[in-house]
């Protein structure tokens, strides 16, 4: 069983470099109020749905003092192609190829919660991404198939305040919470 970040758990702490050439240290961001959402790969059409909305929500949520950093399976050149996600520089996007990340946070793979997502929202997601000018192709390389999304709400301590671990490709953390934490003193 892979371990989970609870409630009031210190948020593994990181340094590395963004897709942009940005250093991103975690110990930087104390005093901010923090988002950390870990997605599949840069093709993939449910996370690049809720990558467009987050980006929409992005100088809301600045405004209001919630950080954001994403996390991708891809290479930092397979994300840098892609106008969509270059598009993205006002929030770090880290490439986290060898996953390691994506353990420490606990985040899970499943085929059958995979294969299901896409069974049962697929059409849907599609229809959405092809209408936004989203981009949406099979995971390559090294980025998993089955990886399950995963969201995060960190406070200005480095405390997980929510940790949200999917049960699908399109489960996310409700927006209403994002911006309650974000709004609240």
């Amino acid at each position: 069983m892979r371990r989970t970040l609870d409630f009031n758990a210190l948020a593994p702490s990181f340094k590395l470099v963004d897709i942009f050439g940005r250093e991103i240290n975690l110990e930087n961001y104390k005093g901010k109020k923090v988002f950390i959402a870990f997605f599949r790969h840069s093709g993939c059409p449910f996370c690049n749905s809720r990558l467009q909305v987050l980006k929409e929500t992005q100088p809301y949520l600045k405004s209001r003092g919630l950080e954001m950093i994403f996390f991708f399976e891809s290479s930092k050149e397979h994300l840098l192609k892609s106008k969509f996600h270059a598009s993205m520089d006002a929030i770090p996007i880290i490439s986290d190829t060898d996953q390691k990340w994506y353990e420490e946070y606990g985040v899970q793979t499943s085929l059958k919660k995979t294969l299901k997502s896409i069974l049962t929202s697929s059409l849907k997601t599609v229809f959405y991404a092809l209408r936004k000018n989203i981009p949406f192709y099979p995971a390559k390389g090294s980025e998993n198939f089955s990886r399950i999304p995963a969201e995060f709400l960190i406070d200005e301590q480095g405390f997980v305040k929510k940790a949200h671990y999917s049960n699908s490709l399109t489960g996310r953390m409700p927006m209403k919470a994002i911006v309650s934490f974000a709004t609240r003193n």
